[in-house]
């Protein structure tokens, strides 16, 4: 499932941003996206609820990406590796209906909580995804109703918290190949964590891993 995704996304996203031109924000100290974030530094990036932003990248992030409800936010893909930015001040999302995050430097962990149901969206399946990032901080996704999630190919400085996700594609929750200096912990997601068909490894962990994600 996770190939036909990247393939959903990479349509739309080639859509979006012919059709849509880059908006600056509401103030200078809080940047309000509903379409596309222009390649630049900004203070503290909201996406408000029900919107939809496709960032350009590299993006500087200072104080914080927050994620509303129902709302989409989308930096980087999997197809094209290399640096796309930091986001310092953490990631923050309530009832998000996808957060995708590719190539990143994340400082100040990542909170993402909630869904808002597996359909809708600019890519009609909703999913979240973290990949190929290096994260300072804890991460605590839980919740999540999506359609997909992967938590993928990630280097991590705290321990990783992936409770209750519970999706309406038999293949997903993906959570491998990522490299972790704390704990590893997982509880109550349907489907249980697995490799799926991402091709992935076991997660390399420097302190416990607990629950669902004791064998992965």
């Amino acid at each position: 499932m996770k190939g036909l995704i990247r393939l959903a996304a990479g349509t739309v996203v080639a859509a979006v941003c012919v059709c849509v031109p880059a908006t600056a924000g509401a103030t200078p100290k809080t940047t309000t996206c509903t379409d596309t974030l222009a390649s630049g530094t900004y203070r503290r990036v909201v996406v408000p609820e029900g919107a939809t932003c496709f960032s350009e990248t590299p993006v500087r992030i200072r104080n914080g990406l927050f994620v509303k409800a129902g709302a989409t936010f989308v930096l980087g893909d999997e197809e094209h590796p290399g640096n796309n930015g930091t986001i310092s001040a953490g990631v923050h999302a309530t009832d998000a209906a996808s957060v995708q995050i590719h190539f990143v430097t994340i400082n100040g962990g990542v909170k993402i909580h909630g869904g808002s149901g597996a359909f809708g969206g600019p890519f009609d399946v909703t999913w979240n995804t973290i990949e190929d990032s290096h994260i300072n901080g804890g991460v605590t996704i839980a919740g999540y109703n999506g359609f997909w999630m992967g938590f993928i190919r990630n280097h991590v400085n705290g321990s990783v918290n992936l409770n209750d996700n519970v999706l309406a594609d038999p293949d997903g929750n993906e959570y491998v190949t990522n490299t972790i200096n704390g704990n590893l912990n997982c509880a109550g997601n349907s489907p249980a964590p697995q490799v799926g068909d991402s091709e992935g490894s076991l997660n390399e962990v420097t302190g416990a891993k607990t629950g669902q994600c004791a064998s992965i």
